[in-house]
C-alpha cells in the first residue's frame, strides 16, 4: 500500500509509520514540527521530512491511504487536497482497528491509569514471551517501539484514550475499536474544551461500555462510584468482572503485596499502582495468565515511563518525576508519595499546563489534591494562558482554589527554579509533576539539587 501520513510527527504517528514501513509498505509523510525523540526515529527508518510543512504534492490519486492526526487543522491543505480527489482518509484509531479486526481486541480505558495498567499486562506479556501486539501510550523496559501490528498474532492490547480521533472524526478515539475485552479503571472529569460539562464527559465512558461487542467482557474498578455505576447500569450483553484494591502494606520503602502464597514485594508503590495491578491481573488471567505467573512477573515490574519514575537519589534525598496533571492523578500520585515516605519532608510540584488546568472554572477541581505534601509549589504561565486564549487566571485564584496551607505560586520559570534551588531536600522528597517541562526545566537541573 502507498500510504501518506499528515502530521507524522506525533508520538502515536511516527510509530505507526514505522511499523508499516517496516512491513513493506510505502510511507511518507509531513509536519509543520516534529520535535525528539519522533524526529530521529523518523530519520532512522528515512520517514523525515525533507521540508518541515504541508505540501500538497505529497497527495496523489495513487495513495491508497491517507493517515490524518489530532494535530492536523480541518483547514490543512494536504486533507483538504485528499479530500477532493476522494482518497480514502483514516484517523490514526480508525486505522488501528482496520489492522485488528479480525484480532481479539483488548482495549484499557479510564481518565486515570491506562498507560500504567496497559504497560503491566505488556510487561507480564513480555517477561513470559507471550507474543501479542499492542498500542500504548509511553514507554515500556524490554520494548522497542510503544506500537507492535503483526498478521499472525491473536491479541491486541490497545491503550484507550478518550480524546478525539482527527479533526474531521470528532468521536473519541476508544470509541472506535470494539473491544472483545475491556477494562475502566475511573472516571475524573478531562479534557473540557471538548467535553465542557462533567456529563458529557461520563458519557463517553457509558458509550465505550455499549461498545464492547457481544459477550465481550468488561473489567472494572468497583471503587470508582461513576465507573460502577455505568458498568451495573449496561443493558449490553457482555460480562462484568469488577476489581479493587487488594491488600498490601509497606516495610521501610518498600511495598508489600499479600498473596495467597505469602507476602511479594513489589518495585511499584501507591494505592493506586496497586488497585492497576488488580485490574491488569484481571486482563492478563482473561489472556491465558494464570495468576501465579502474573505475580511472578509483575514483581518485576518498575512502573511505565514518566509514572512516578524516579530519577535521582541520594543519601536521603529523593526526587520523581510523574506525568500527573489532572486533578484526580495529582490527588494520587501525591497521595502515594507521601504513603511510601512517611517519614520524609514531601515538596510537591505541580505545572499547570494543559487547557482543562488553565481554565479559571476548572482549577476547583484541584481542591485538596497536594494536601498530603508538607510544602506544595505550583508553576504556571500567563502566556500560556493568553496563547490558548483563555481567560487570565490569578495566583490568588489558584490558592483558594487548591485549598492548600502555604502553597506558593510562580508565574515565571526563573522564579520557580530560584526556589527549587533554595529548598532544603535533606529526608526529604521532590515530586515533579507534569506533562510539560515547567518552561524550560532540564531534568539534568533537577539531579543537580541533591
Amino acid at each position: 500500500m502507498k500510504i501518506h501520513f499528515i502530521s507524522i510527527g506525533g508520538s502515536a504517528m511516527h510509530s505507526l509509520a514505522i511499523v508499516l514501513k517496516q512491513k513493506g509498505h510505502e510511507v511518507t509523510g509531513s509536519d509543520d514540527a516534529i520535535f525528539e525523540p519522533s524526529r530521529s526515529k523518523l530519520a532512522k527508518y528515512g520517514l523525515l521530512p525533507e521540508e518541515i510543512g504541508w505540501n500538497e504534492q505529497y497527495i496523489t490519486e495513487e495513495l491508497d491511504a491517507v493517515i490524518l492526526g489530532m494535530h492536523a487543522k480541518d483547514d490543512n491543505p494536504e486533507l483538504i487536497k485528499a479530500q477532493n480527489l476522494g482518497l480514502k482518509i483514516y484517523s490514526y484509531p480508525e486505522f488501528l482497528y482496520e489492522q485488528s479486526k479480525d484480532k481479539t481486541r483488548v482495549v484499557i480505558g479510564g481518565s486515570h491509569g491506562k498507560t500504567t495498567i496497559t504497560s503491566m499486562i505488556l510487561h507480564v506479556m513480555n517477561y513470559h514471551e507471550k507474543e501479542i501486539d499492542y498500542m500504548v501510550g509511553a514507554a515500556v523496559n524490554g520494548l522497542e517501539n510503544p506500537l507492535h501490528l503483526t498478521g499472525e498474532n491473536d491479541f491486541i492490547v490497545i491503550e484507550g484514550d478518550e480524546y478525539l480521533s482527527s479533526a474531521i472524526d470528532r468521536r473519541p478515539k476508544f470509541h472506535l475499536y470494539q473491544p472483545n475485552i475491556a477494562l475502566l479503571s475511573g472516571i475524573a472529569w478531562d479534557h473540557i474544551n471538548v467535553f465542557p460539562t462533567y456529563d458529557k464527559y461520563v458519557e463517553q465512558f457509558r458509550i465505550f461500555i455499549d461498545s464492547i461487542v457481544n459477550g465481550g467482557i468488561l473489567v472494572y474498578n468497583e471503587e470508582d462510584p461513576e465507573v460502577k455505576r455505568l458498568a451495573e447500569e449496561s443493558e449490553n450483553p457482555i460480562r462484568k468482572h469488577p476489581y479493587h484494591t487488594p491488600d498490601y502494606h509497606t516495610e521501610g520503602n518498600v511495598t508489600i503485596l499479600d498473596v495467597p502464597e505469602g507476602e511479594l514485594p513489589l518495585e511499584i508503590f501507591g494505592k493506586h499502582n496497586l488497585n492497576n495491578l488488580a485490574g491488569a491481573k484481571w486482563i492478563c488471567q482473561h489472556m491465558g495468565v494464570d495468576e501465579d505467573d502474573f505475580y511472578e512477573a509483575i514483581a518485576t515490574f518498575s512502573g511505565a515511563s514518566k509514572r512516578l519514575e524516579k530519577i535521582a537519589e541520594k543519601g536521603s534525598s529523593v526526587i520523581f518525576k510523574d506525568f500527573a496533571h489532572s486533578p484526580s492523578k495529582v490527588a494520587a500520585s501525591t497521595a502515594a508519595v507521601r504513603e511510601q515516605y512517611p517519614n520524609k519532608k514531601l515538596v510537591a510540584c505541580l505545572e499547570l499546563h494543559t487547557y482543562s488546568s488553565l481554565n479559571s472554572e476548572f482549577l476547583k477541581e484541584y481542591k485538596d489534591s497536594l494536601e498530603p505534601a508538607d510544602e506544595a509549589l505550583v508553576f504556571y504561565s500567563p502566556e500560556a494562558i493568553a496563547v490558548k486564549k483563555l481567560e487570565p487566571v490569578s495566583i490568588g485564584q489558584i490558592s483558594k482554589a487548591f485549598n492548600k496551607e502555604g502553597l506558593k505560586v510562580f508565574t515565571t520559570s526563573e522564579s520557580f527554579k530560584e526556589e527549587l534551588n533554595n529548598l532544603s531536600l535533606k529526608d526529604s522528597v521532590l515530586l515533579m509533576m507534569s506533562s510539560g517541562n515547567y518552561g524550560g526545566l532540564d531534568p539534568e537541573e533537577l539531579k543537580s539539587l541533591i
